[in-house]
């Protein structure tokens, strides 16, 4: 077995409870099924250069279709235990494996090197991520780590990515891709990358899979304060924006029209999608009349359907759904969704609300009445501040605000 390098630079990782989550594009070549009739397969394992980021593991080696080398050119999700937050009681994030159990063995295929396929049996309060490839032997327990379940989520078993069909080995083999569920509200699910192996060639429709779970974290600043009318003369029609709320998303749940997946993890893994909130004017009024008096405006919406599919186009983030939908091949699979509060996507119409409101307030004699709406703008920015692509817009209807002043 050999190891082939590839710098790359170290970055933050990402922090849940007591996990370090970060990512290689560093892997040693373990075996292939060259030589065999079987379809072009490699096993590889993540191999992080200790010196960027000592004390990290793999969750499970990767099956590859194909022999070309996969360095610089995929990345896999390695772990590091990390430090316990203020009194937490809870015992590590990460733990080796009691044993292992082999599955599948190469013997009898015409392939060059031997090949064991392993699956790690996980302590007690611990899950098993992915498979591990050895020659022979036993792998050694230190070549892996399992996760605190409270740290993952259930997974299903994905799309066939290689079996030994035709390998002429004694035992059969299929190694399977794992998909991460529907995301929760303001959560991140991520498949490891690892594979689930089993003995024949039909799909496993028993087998639990594990992904990681992670939040998305969301800065949330003091809200605005509403205008309020201090005298008859026109008010202004923009009051003062302000920023909100900052949701920060990994590298891997955004696709940037400038960089490719790696320059992403080397240049900016995380972007800012900043949500800027502003009441603007719907319409302002004085009566002058010895009687009530009505009046009457149109609230507009600025968001459209039209707008936020080219967001969604454009970047993969869906605010009223999950995400990724309909993008091919992710580098790394994961489910994604936005808090419904930062979003907008849990208010009556929503995104899907685009017809204008008519407004109607009755006003006393001798008063004084505006009428605000709440716009949002967002925008996505990488870490150097610079922005990905167009801002997107939304009008809360349900943030009308009323103010009045007697004269």
């Amino acid at each position: 077995m050999n190891t082939e390098n590839s710098a790359t630079k170290p970055i933050g990782s990402i922090k849940v409870d007591n996990l370090l989550i970060n990512f290689t594009t560093e892997f040693q070549r373990l075996w292939d099924s060259g030589r065999s009739q079987a379809k072009p397969a490699t096993f590889w394992r993540a191999a992080p250069a200790p010196d960027l980021l000592p004390g990290y593991f793999s969750l499970g080696d990767l099956v590859i279709p194909g022999h070309d080398s996969i360095n610089s050119k995929k990345v896999a999700v390695v772990v590091c235990e990390g430090p316990k937050s203020g009194e937490s009681t809870k015992v590590n994030a990460l733990s080796p494996p009691i044993d292992f159990e082999q599955v599948w063995r190469s013997a009898g295929s015409t392939t060059v090197a031997d090949c064991t396929i392993w699956r790690p049996i996980p302590p007690d309060g611990y899950v098993a991520m992915g498979m591990v490839c050895s020659d022979r032997e036993k792998p050694s327990l230190n070549v892996v780590r399992c996760i605190r379940e409270d740290l993952v989520v259930a997974s299903t078993v994905g799309n066939l990515i290689w079996s030994d069909k035709s390998s002429g080995a004694r035992q059969d083999l299929s190694a399977w891709s794992i998909c991460p569920p529907i995301a929760q509200n303001g959560e991140i699910y991520i498949s490891p990358g690892t594979f689930a192996g089993v003995r024949g060639y039909s799909k496993p429709t028993t087998l639990t899979t594990y992904s990681l779970r992670m939040s998305i974290p969301l800065q949330i600043n003091p809200q605005l304060q509403a205008p309020v009318l201090s005298g008859i003369g026109q008010p202004t029609q923009l009051e003062k924006a302000e920023t909100t709320y900052i949701a920060k998303l990994p590298w891997f749940t955004v696709i940037d029209p400038v960089l490719s997946p790696i320059e992403q993890l080397r240049t900016t893994p995380s972007y800012l999608l900043e949500r800027t909130d502003q009441y603007v004017l719907v319409g302002s009024g004085h009566n002058e009349d010895a009687a009530s008096k009505t009046f009457k405006w149109i609230v507009h919406r600025v968001q459209t359907r039209q707008s936020l599919t080219a967001f969604a186009l454009v970047t993969s983030i869906e605010f009223d759904s999950e995400w990724p939908i309909n993008v091919q091949a992710p580098l790394i699979n994961f489910s994604g969704r936005l808090d419904k509060k930062f979003a907008h996507s849990d208010e009556s119409g929503g995104w899907s609300a685009h017809a204008a409101t008519e407004v109607f307030i009755v006003v006393s004699k001798n008063r004084t009445v505006a009428v605000y709406q709440m716009q949002s703008n967002y925008r996505l920015l990488r870490e150097d501040r610079t922005q990905v692509t167009t801002e997107l817009n939304y009008t809360d209807m349900s943030n009308l605000h009323l103010t009045e002043f007697s004269s």
